[in-house]
């Protein structure tokens, strides 16, 4: 049996293969899941310490059910997926003796939930696949890979986000596909190009964290079939941004103070106005005598989004995934389908957007939140993922006539992953007698502000 996880910043989704129907569906953990209206199971993306020498740890539903995330608490924990392998993490609450980073919360909201996983469906130790951001970079991987390693699964492995969405909505006359995933904290574009054919001599797709020895047989036997990733753009822009931008805003006209309760108020509204052209909440605390009464109209929320140049950022990302299209050969008009998942693409705006780059007759917005999870089982049913490189890899070294450190790319991005062609690189000494060589290798991203980069010191 296998299962998949979509660990987003804002809700996670569990699901699993069906061996009966042989369909993907969405399970339901008892205590930590949570179906909200027509929406299928979720699991918030909270996560209560307890007690961090021994994690014990309170993950999803159980945090909103004791009223843990109203609470100006530092062992309360939200949205710390977006900071898991980022340099500069801001404050890190001491607790328990114990520094608890980011990657620590993301760690233990994971493993607990793969342990209650397991609980109620014990052959979930088979085949685990893990999805992550597209824009993601090296430490965030390393990190999931580390996680892995300790969890009691025999096979994991990892799929882009909006790769596993594609295939989730089963689109199966489509051809080319764009996927925009919306979610909590990133926003993830990605052109792909699905291949019903078998594939006369294929092997197992996706990237393999963990292989364990009872799956070794099936890799043999597998024939996948194809999905082929042609372009893709990614940004940290997601709804915990719209929330923190809602709430700065009843800040300035209402004074209203920044707290874990006002964020979650703000999230409220925020999802109100996806149904309907205006929201109000209010909240009176019975023991401290605070209120908190707030409401906008959906005209008033989108100036807010045009304030914080949100369609413009919107703008950018479709910019270089059709420009990258475009130098393939593919236009607009040969995108078969357009596939909207998240929370954050049930926005109106957002999907009035998207609307003005593609006729309305390719937009699909039905599955926003287990796409991705159903999606990402397709890879352990035969379909291959052909992806590429979405950053380059350079070589640090002295520029002596900037006089400072610049950096030599050694592979580009957009180059085929897994690679087949090895890298030859031809080191000097810069002095006779030299007894050592610093080797550092970055892996460069662009941002908008600069070039953004993080370090894999190798020697």
């Amino acid at each position: 049996m296998s299962y998949a996880i979509d660990f987003g910043t804002s809700n996670t989704v569990v699901a699993r293969w069906n061996p009966v129907t042989q369909q993907a569906e969405t399970l339901s953990l008892p205590g930590v899941s949570l179906r909200m209206g027509q929406n299928p199971d979720l699991i918030p993306s909270l996560l209560y310490v307890e007690e961090a020498q021994k994690v014990q740890v309170l993950v999803g539903q159980q945090v909103r059910d004791r009223g843990l995330d109203i609470q100006s608490d530092p062992r309360f924990f939200r949205g710390f997926k977006r900071g898991i392998g980022t340099s500069v993490q801001g404050f890190l609450p001491e607790l328990d003796g114990q520094q608890v980073r980011f990657e620590d919360a993301g760690c233990w909201f994971l493993t607990s939930l793969v342990n209650q996983l397991k609980t109620s469906y014990p052959d979930a130790g088979d085949a685990l696949v893990l999805t992550v951001p597209v824009d993601s970079f090296e430490p965030y991987r390393q990190w999931l890979g580390q996680i892995c390693q300790t969890l009691q699964v025999q096979q994991v492995r990892m799929l882009d986000e909006p790769t596993a969405a594609a295939l989730g909505y089963g689109k199966s006359e489509a051809d080319v596909i764009l996927v925009m995933d919306f979610g909590g904290g990133t926003l993830d574009l990605s052109l792909v190009q699905l291949d019903r054919g078998r594939a006369a001599q294929a092997k197992p797709m996706g990237f393999i964290l963990k292989w364990g020895e009872k799956n070794m047989a099936e890799a043999t036997t597998q024939r996948p079939k194809m999905a082929r990733v042609l372009a893709k753009a990614g940004q940290n822009l997601g709804g915990t941004d719209l929330d923190h931008w809602l709430v700065d805003y009843f800040s300035k006209t209402q004074a209203l103070p920044v707290t874990p309760l006002t964020l979650r108020l703000a999230e409220r509204l925020k999802i109100q106005l996806s149904l309907q052209s205006k929201s109000s909440e209010v909240y009176f605390n019975e023991e401290t005598f605070d209120s908190y009464e707030l409401a906008l109209e959906r005209f008033e929320f989108e100036k807010i989004l045009k304030d914080h140049q949100f369609f413009e950022r919107l703008d950018n990302s479709m910019t270089q995934v059709l420009q990258q299209a475009r130098r393939q050969g593919i236009t607009v008009e040969n995108i078969d389908a357009v596939l909207l998942v998240g929370g954050t693409s049930l926005i109106p705006c957002v999907q009035n957007w998207v609307q003005q780059y593609f006729d309305p007759s390719k937009i699909s917005s039905s599955r926003p939140f287990e796409a991705i999870a159903q999606g990402a089982l397709q890879i352990l049913q035969g379909v291959e993922v052909k992806d590429f490189l979405y950053h380059s890899y350079g070589i640090r070294y002295w520029d002596r006539r900037a006089n400072a450190h610049n950096w030599h790319t050694l592979i580009q991005t957009g180059q085929p992953y897994p690679m087949t062609d090895p890298v030859e690189l031809v080191l000097g000494a810069s002095n006779e007698g030299q007894p050592s060589i610093e080797l550092i290798v970055g892996e460069l991203g662009q941002e908008q502000a600069g070039l953004k980069f993080t370090l894999t010191e190798i020697a």
